[in-house]
């Protein structure tokens, strides 16, 4: 048997217990396989469960809130290609005066 260290609780000297020492696995034996797919099934039940947790938290939104996001959607699409526009459009022109300038293009 081994021994243990004394523990001091309440000035009191008692033994630590003791832990057994874990068995040791051989490689490649039943138990290692056994373990892995008890581990790996755990690991699955709890994703699954987490996912069941979130999706428990997920609102649909009503059509009022939908049709507000759309219209923001549609609006903003609109603004950023038009902004897209006017600045290919300024570019392109200040772009085709320079070449002008130095004689690549004809105007």
């Amino acid at each position: 048997m081994a021994t243990s260290k004394p523990a001091i609780v309440k000035s009191e000297e008692r033994p630590a217990p003791v832990r057994p020492e874990p068995r040791r696995k051989e490689p490649g034996s039943a138990m290692n396989f056994f373990d892995k797919v008890t581990g790996t099934w755990q690991n699955f039940s709890h994703f699954l469960s987490d996912v069941r947790a979130e999706t428990r938290k997920v609102v649909t939104p009503s059509r009022k809130e939908v049709q507000a996001t759309t219209t923001v959607v549609i609006v903003a699409v609109f603004i950023f290609g038009l902004y897209f526009f006017l600045v290919d459009w300024i570019f392109g022109r200040g772009l085709h005066a320079l070449l002008a300038r130095l004689g690549g293009v004809r105007p």
